[in-house]
């Protein structure tokens, strides 16, 4: 599948760290930030979700929800939001099928000559009617955070 503005995300299941399913439609009627990130405890990773934990009530104020999401299991996300006093919920995608397959972000990347499948770092920004919004490919981690808040803001305003 193709992001494009204007759709609505395919509602594939992910689970939250305490088990729990959560989906996308589970948010209309509010905006959704999902940040979709490569692993946790890794520099820019962790940086990230800092950064958006950080915002996290101005999100709030904006109507807007937030959602990290990796292939991490719900027992290391948990173990990352307590190390790191994270307040962005976080989510886990399946192994296979998932959500950021079904979008086109979990894929083939390289480094140093080797060839692996990983989450191409990507923000979905989705409107309180399901649609998306605004989508931010292959995001560098300095001012992002901030950057989508604006883009919440400004959403409906």
């Amino acid at each position: 599948m193709t992001l494009a503005l204007g759709d609505t995300l395919p509602d594939i299941a992910l689970i939250s760290p305490n088990g729990e399913s959560v989906r996308a439609s589970d948010f209309l009627g509010q905006k959704l930030v999902l940040f979709f990130y490569p692993k946790d405890d890794t520099p820019g990773c962790t940086t990230e979700n800092k950064d958006f934990s950080g915002l996290a009530g101005k999100f709030a104020a904006a109507n807007t929800a937030l959602l990290g999401v990796s292939k991490d299991t719900p027992q290391k996300h948990q173990r990352f939001i307590d190390k790191h006093g994270l307040a962005a919920p976080l989510a886990s995608d399946a192994e296979t099928a998932g959500l950021s397959d079904a979008l086109g972000i979990w894929t083939e990347k390289s480094m140093y000559g080797r060839s692996y499948m990983g989450m191409e770092r990507t923000t979905i920004l989705v409107a309180a009617d399901g649609r998306i919004a605004r989508i931010w490919p292959k995001v560098k981690v300095k001012g992002h955070a901030a950057e989508v808040l604006a883009a919440a803001v400004a959403l409906n305003a």
